[in-house]
């Protein structure tokens, strides 16, 4: 024990000394856990921002007035009152994203429950901005209507948790760096496997007493440990500090879940190597594999959205208990007592992929020395 110790030591020096020596692969990794989480989370907004919105207001009554005046900042500009007439133009030319039609006699058709109809113009060059403004005036506009068919000062209120302003970067920046973990770590891992081999040092390793095991491991670790320290920073420095995106769990409690999700990807990563036979092979299954465990692990998009089968496939990938793991502590203040199912999961999970590729690396070790 203390003989295999000592080689996981000095196997995961040297790792780190030539991860240290890479000045590039060591400022995309600092990139990455910073810069790139920063822009990603801010760079692309899903709320609407000051959207430009005129209206036609052929009805010029008190409901109509109190409809347009519901569309204030920061969602839209103040609205433009315009003419029939320069509705088109100001589509064409891009003046406003929305053009609003309030018809003569709305007010006196709608409170005699005539059901009159409200044309919303959009221009949907910016598909985003379409749909979640669309939404934004059929709500504003819902809440004055009801308001005035009701004849009481009620409204509907609803409370967010969580997020209570619906701040998007708040949800892109965590799922970035989650991101990150994942990418980063198959990759080092792999990449290191695949790099011993390249170079011929794989050779110089198997006339040393090291067993396969002692191998794996001191890669796992050592770039384990690089990918857990800039998660590290990017949770404290980039998304607590200046995103300033509050986080409602134990810090602590998420970079134990990362670093048995390390263990994890860390595994995916030798397998993948083992399969591949050079750089541009595991490039490829690197493509192949990051795309559908990052897309259906529900950090883009809700998995309750997705068809049954692939919910239940994506329960034997780790990245998708990773993914509620890390929402639940950091969105949801979580504690240990609630996300230890996930801890096992991912735990379990890793041990298969470790195991499995164990017995491919040792495979392929023993082929090298014959």
């Amino acid at each position: 024990m203390k003989k295999t110790l000592s080689n996981l030591y000095r196997l995961g020096l040297k790792e780190l000394k030539s991860l240290w020596s890479d000045r590039v692969l060591l400022f995309l990794m600092v990139w990455a856990f910073t810069g790139a989480i920063y822009s990603s989370a801010r760079g692309v907004s899903q709320e609407l921002h000051n959207a430009p919105v005129a209206v036609v207001d052929e009805d010029r009554s008190p409901l109509s007035g109190r409809m347009i005046d519901s569309l204030t900042p920061p969602y839209f500009k103040p609205a433009r009152r315009i003419d029939m007439q320069e509705m088109d133009r100001a589509l064409d030319q891009g003046l406003d994203s929305f053009v609003i039609v309030i018809p003569s006699g709305f007010q006196r058709d709608f409170l005699a429950g005539r059901h009159p109809v409200i044309q919303v113009n959009i221009d949907a060059t910016n598909m985003s901005q379409s749909f979640i403004g669309a939404s934004y005036i059929r709500s504003l506009f819902s809440s004055e209507l009801l308001e005035e068919s009701s004849g009481a000062p009620i409204r509907l209120v609803t409370h967010v948790r969580y997020n209570p302003n619906l701040t998007g970067y708040w949800f892109g920046g965590v799922m970035e760096t989650i991101n990150s973990v994942n990418m980063l770590t198959i990759i080092l891992v792999g990449a290191a496997v695949i790099r011993e081999r390249e170079h011929g040092t794989l050779e110089h390793l198997l006339v040393m007493p090291l067993t396969p095991f002692e191998i794996m491991m001191a890669k796992i670790w050592a770039n384990g440990l690089a990918v857990l320290i800039g998660a590290a920073v990017a949770i404290v420095l980039v998304v607590r500090t200046i995103l300033a995106v509050p986080i409602a769990g134990s810090i602590p409690l998420f970079l134990a879940g990362c670093a048995l999700y390390l263990f994890s990807a860390a595994s995916i990563g030798i397998f993948l190597a083992t399969i591949a036979r050079s750089m541009p092979q595991f490039g490829l299954l690197f493509i192949l594999t990051i795309t559908p465990l990052q897309l259906l692990s529900g950090g883009v998009t809700p998995r309750e959205s997705m068809p049954q089968i692939i919910q239940d496939i994506m329960l034997f990938a780790p990245i998708t208990h990773f993914v509620r793991l890390a929402q639940g502590i950091l969105y949801r203040g979580a504690g240990f007592d609630v996300v230890w199912r996930d801890f096992l999961a991912i735990a379990a999970i890793g041990a298969v992929f470790f195991f499995l590729a164990h017995l491919r690396f040792r495979r392929s070790v023993t082929l090298t020395r014959m």
